[in-house]
């Protein structure tokens, strides 16, 4: 599975076409589905543009995204960076109106456990985001069924960030989920490259990079979508 990640915590001064609002987020969905990409993730705004798990907010967001593109599956983040209280954040999941079909949670984070159980009480497929092999101990406790793990290779330096893929996926077993392989800036492409290389799923978008494989600025979403595919990334 190829995902694109359209947002992040980008903002419009880094990249004009950063998609903010639900439209937005919406119309890139729909493009990028055109060229192929099963799932988007997405970080919803509020409309000061700051991130956020209201419900809703996320329900704004997520209805837009299903209404342009209803076949696509759809995620959210859940990263402590939005809701710093874990309570805060078990409770919105728990009121949100309109669900999305996954979310991720970073396992390293203070209350990890509580908002993934909150996310499958609900039905929402749980991203367990792993960020360092030392995080593996940690969702092995949970008590928890993840549908999918996040290998999120955070170093910017390629030989780091493969390093880093390398040592999260040696802890990982083929009993545990699939595995969705990532790395961010300079790394990106090189993790997206291995990820094709080992037959995992990845993801690619504006989150994750602003530049194409040669380096050059990409125009948007979609254009990074198009170099993942020619890549192949399916």
């Amino acid at each position: 599975m190829l995902k694109a990640c359209l947002n992040g915590g980008r903002r419009r001064d880094e990249h004009p076409a950063v998609p903010v609002t639900p439209a937005d987020l919406a119309a890139d969905a729909a493009r990028c589905a055109e060229l192929g990409v099963a799932a988007v993730h997405v970080h919803a705004r509020d409309a000061a543009g700051a991130e956020s798990l209201a419900p809703a907010v996320i329900a704004e967001t997520v209805a837009a995204l299903r209404a342009a593109r209803p076949e696509m599956a759809i995620g959210v983040s859940t990263g402590a960076w939005i809701e710093p209280d874990p309570a805060a954040r078990v409770a919105a999941v728990r009121a949100w109106p309109v669900l999305p079909d996954f979310a991720s949670v970073n396992v390293h984070e203070e209350g990890a456990e509580a908002v993934a159980a909150a996310l499958h009480e609900r039905a929402v497929l749980v991203e367990a985001g792993i960020w360092a092999a030392a995080d593996v101990p940690a969702y092995r406790r949970w008590r928890v069924p993840a549908g999918r793990i996040l290998v999120e290779c955070t170093p910017d330096e390629p030989i780091e960030a493969l390093a880093a893929a390398a040592a999260m996926l040696a802890a990982l077993t083929p009993d545990d989920p699939p595995v969705l392989l990532h790395g961010e800036g300079g790394a990106a492409w090189p993790v997206l490259a291995e990820a094709v290389r080992r037959g995992l799923h990845t993801r690619i978008g504006i989150e994750d990079t602003l530049h194409l494989p040669d380096g050059a600025t990409a125009a948007d979403n979609a254009a990074l979508v198009a170099a993942a595919r020619a890549l192949g990334a399916r």
